[in-house]
């Protein structure tokens, strides 16, 4: 399959669990029974995000993996530490979706969306080594969604 293909289906499948998350959560937020965790969850990707966004301005990055040609390489803010911060705080949206319904439905359609998320990032990760040559230093000294474990 053609890689940037199989980005474009990397892309809908994210969007595709994380849109059944949210369906699945929205009645419980909108009942205001969610427990605190899932809360902290929740604010922990608004954090993560926000970060990253003012670290990696918009249109240096698209949700699709294929870097932009003339993207520049970041490595200050949260991407000193995760080189996907952005992915780390879906998770954590997806995670604070689960936690407020915490059933099988709702753990695969994470683990789902976790699955496309990594698969989006090693597609991305071999696309940055070949476009900026400053990309294997920086894989070498960072992780991937978590800093110092994973």
């Amino acid at each position: 399959m053609n890689p940037h293909t199989l980005g474009k289906l990397l892309v809908l499948g994210q969007f595709g669990s994380l849109g059944a998350l949210i369906v699945l959560a929205a009645p419980r937020f909108m009942q205001h029974s969610v427990p605190a965790l899932a809360w902290l969850a929740l604010g922990l990707s608004g954090l993560v995000g926000l970060w990253a966004l003012t670290a990696n301005r918009p249109g240096n990055f698209n949700i699709h993996p294929t870097p932009r040609a003339d993207g520049k390489l970041v490595a200050h803010g949260p991407y000193r530490w995760i080189r996907h911060p952005m992915y780390t705080a879906v998770m954590l949206f997806g995670l604070a979706c689960v936690l407020t319904r915490a059933d099988v439905l709702a753990w695969l359609l994470w683990g789902v969306l976790c699955l496309m998320l990594l698969s989006k990032a090693v597609l991305e990760e071999r696309w940055m080594a070949a476009l900026h040559p400053a990309y294997a230093h920086y894989q070498s000294r960072t992780r991937w969604f978590i800093p110092y474990l994973l």
